[in-house]
Formats: structure tokens, sequence, C-alpha cells
């Protein structure tokens, strides 16, 4: 059944959901509609609060660009490549294929979701190269299903906001004078165990959805040699060392790499000691970099691999803005409060998290930002919580859930894989669904539960 659902759900997306450029087009026009219907911000005032949001955002696709750039540039390094190999080797099936990529990307995205997102897709690649008849898109999705528990995890930006005091988006301090620990949220009994039982689930969920041997899609020889060559032609240009000229001596100069690389080094250990092991996407851009850095040996050996990797970051430049755009009109507007008092309106003691959950999905459709969306939905959530008598803590982790759960089936966080794997997103969504299914009945009962 679960084989069937998977296909069925692959057919329909791939009839019907169109590139990620247009899906974010889609939704631009929705969001204005929805503000002008719903909202009193007029038609030049949505119109700017749009145009402003498409500015605003483009810091962080900057920053999305170097994750993606520098994790796949460190991955091109030879040890890097050694060691997903190894990994690799591990799955001989292809069932094996998709739960060890969907459990060890579900692992790395619960410690850091920038980090998660690379290996896992580094690793379905490796894997594709090396198993028959595993279905590519199913690997694929497998890896950007295992971001489905990030904002559960140690890098969740609600958490982490709602734990940092004087935060300006920290609305539970705001209104009753509280920072929360992580102890309380992110590492809670009733986040921590959901979290883990559904990279397990969906890693198994996964592989009980492997299409049959004459239906599945995998990486084509043609492909796979591609790969190869290029793998042959980057170790022979490593090989070659050439030092014939002055030039040519600063750009293999392993001296000049490594104290370029230990100044990095230096500041990432000194942050550490001081802050302990607390981590932001600055600092995973960093880490990447420098460790790519020296695992490449060579200043132009890792020039070469990041001119390789730029390649793959066309989706992020071209969307990341239109996603800002949507941000921006929806709080602009006030369109994200409007959606979240319904939710309220209609709430329950007993239904109250569950439906900030939803509330929080929908939401995330127009704001796939963690911090964006809290930002918008935050404050009548906490409100709302003291008014039903319910802890704010929770009604703050059901904001959280809800946006990490229908990333599943917007494709904005997806961009950076599919860049890597040379995939559109119709490819994988069908896969992605069945995901977005299976975690929302499961998170709906435990938020039920936990009232």
């Amino acid at each position: 059944m679960i084989r069937k659902m998977g296909e069925f759900f692959t057919r329909v997306m791939e009839k019907y959901l169109p590139d990620a450029y247009l899906f974010a087009i889609i939704l631009t026009f929705i969001s204005f509609v929805l503000a002008l219907i719903f909202t009193d911000a007029g038609f030049m005032g949505t119109i700017n609060a749009w145009w402003g949001g498409i500015w605003g955002i483009l810091a962080f696709a900057m920053q999305m660009t170097l994750i993606l750039v520098t994790g796949h540039s460190l991955a091109l390094a030879p040890p890097v490549k050694r060691l997903l190999a190894s990994i690799a080797r591990i799955a001989n099936t292809p069932a094996k294929a998709v739960f060890l990529v969907a459990l060890v990307a579900g692992l790395c995205s619960w410690l850091q979701w920038g980090f998660g997102l690379i290996v896992g897709g580094l690793l379905a690649v490796e894997i594709a190269k090396r198993v028959e008849d595993v279905d590519y898109p199913l690997l694929i999705a497998a890896a950007y299903a295992g971001f489905l528990t990030w904002h559960m995890g140690i890098s969740g930006s609600t958490p982490l906001t709602i734990a940092t005091a004087g935060n300006p988006a920290n609305h539970i301090e705001k209104l009753t004078g509280q920072v929360i620990p992580v102890t309380q949220t992110m590492f809670a009994s009733w986040n921590i165990w959901p979290a883990m039982f559904l990279i397990v689930s969906v890693a198994a969920l996964l592989a009980m959805a492997i299409p049959s041997r004459d239906k599945a899609r995998p990486l084509s020889k043609e492909a796979i040699g591609r790969l190869e060559e290029e793998e042959k032609q980057e170790e022979a240009e490593r090989k070659n060392v050439q030092m014939d000229t002055w030039a040519q001596r600063i750009e293999n100069s392993r001296v000049i790499n490594y104290i370029f690389a230990a100044m990095g080094v230096t500041y990432l250990v000194n942050y550490f000691i001081q802050k302990g092991f607390t981590l932001d996407l600055n600092l995973v851009i960093g880490i990447f970099l420098f460790l790519g850095i020296i695992l490449h040996e060579r200043p132009i050996n890792y020039a070469r691999a990041v001119n390789k990797a730029i390649k793959g970051a066309g989706g992020i430049a071209l969307q990341f803005p239109l996603y800002g755009g949507i941000q921006g009109l929806m709080m602009g507007t006030g369109l994200a409060s409007v959606i979240a008092g319904w939710f309220v309106a209609i709430s329950t003691t007993r239904t109250f998290y569950m439906l900030q959950f939803w509330a929080a999905g929908l939401l995330n459709m127009f704001i796939p930002s963690g911090g964006g969306q809290w930002a918008a939905q935050g404050s009548i959530t906490v409100q709302a919580s003291q008014m039903i008598c319910q802890e704010p803590v929770k009604a703050a982790m059901m904001v959280a859930w809800g946006d990490q759960w229908t990333n599943m089936i917007q494709p904005f966080w997806a961009l950076p894989l599919l860049g890597l794997a040379n995939l559109k997103a119709r490819d994988i969504m069908g896969y992605t669904t069945l995901v977005l299914i299976w975690s929302g009945i499961v998170l709906s009962i435990v938020a039920l539960v936990i009232a």
C-alpha cells in the first residue's frame, strides 16, 4: 500500500506541480489577493510590503548560497569522498539505501539543519552511483525528508529565540518576563521523543515506498559515467601540481593555505571555549569553509571545488528573493496575524496546541523561514495560550512543529538539495507528500496528548 501511495503522489506531482520558480510566483499571487481581501493595507500598501520583502532577504539568500557551495566543496575533498564512500558501502539494496540516507539526514538535520541538508544530499548521490535499480528521486526525497525534524532540534530558531534574553522576537519574555531554557523546549521529553520516533519511522516509511524495479528511475549510466569522468579529471588536476612560475607556486602553496585556515580555526576554537557548543548559520558556513580549505590542501584545489559547486546555486539566487517578497507581504499587511487569529478563534483547551500546529503549517507555505514565521505568529500564539490557560512554551513549539511539517510540500528549502542533485521539485514531492501525511498524523496526536 505504501508503495502504491508513493507512486500515486509521484504521478500527481509530476503532472501538476510546476517548476519551483512558478510555484513561488503562484504563491505570490495567492498571498496578494488574500491580503487585499482580509486586510486594510490597500493595493499600494500591499505592493510596498511585497517589494520591501524582496530585498530584505538578500543577506539570508547569500547565506543559503554559501551553505550549499561550502558544503558541496567540502564534500569534493578527497577525505570526505572516502568517508561518504565508506558509509555508502553499507547500503547494498534499494531499501537499505533509502533507509540509510533518511536516517543520516534526519540525525544530521536535528543537529544542524544546513549540515543535514548537504550531507544527506551528498550521501544520496554517492549511494546512487553504487546501488543498482535504486530510485534516484526517492533517494533525494529521503535526504530532504531528514529535514522534517530540524525545528525540534538543536538549531531550531524558535526554541533558541525564546531562550535568548532581550531578543526582540522573544514574545514569551515580553509577556511573562520569563526566558525559557532549551531544556524545556528542544530537550523536553514531549519534544525529543517524537523527533527521534519520526526520524526512524520516516526512514522506514520511505524504505517501504521504493517503486518496483520496472518503475524505478536510477541514476543513468550516462550520469554515473559523467560523474566518474569528472572525478578522474579532478584527481588528475590535483596530482598535476606545477611549480614553474611564481603564480603557480602561490596557487599550490600548502603553507599559505594552512596559515589562512589557522586564522579561521583560531576564531572557531575561541568561540566554542567562550560560548560552548552553540551553532548559528554563520558558524556552520565558517566550519564548512575552513574544513574545506584544510582538506583540499592547496588554495587552487579549493577554488576549483567552489567553481564546480556554485553551478547548483541558481535556484537559490532566483527564488529566495521571491519568498522574501511573500514574507514581507504577509507580515507587512498583517495577513499572517489574521490567519493565525482564525485558528485561535476556533480553539478549545483540548485542541489549542493542535490547531496552532496546523496554523503554523499553513503559514509556512507562505513564510517558509522559521524565524520569520515566529516573528509573525509568535505574539498572537503566546497571548492566546494565556487566555485559554495553556502553556506558552508548548504553544511556541507548536509553531516550530508546524513550520517544519509543511516543508515537505514546500520546495523553498529543497532548492539547495535540488541544485546539488540536478533534479526538480516535482521529482521528489510525491514521496515527501507521504512524509507530510504520516508526520502530520503523529504530531497532531502528540499535540492532543500533551494538551
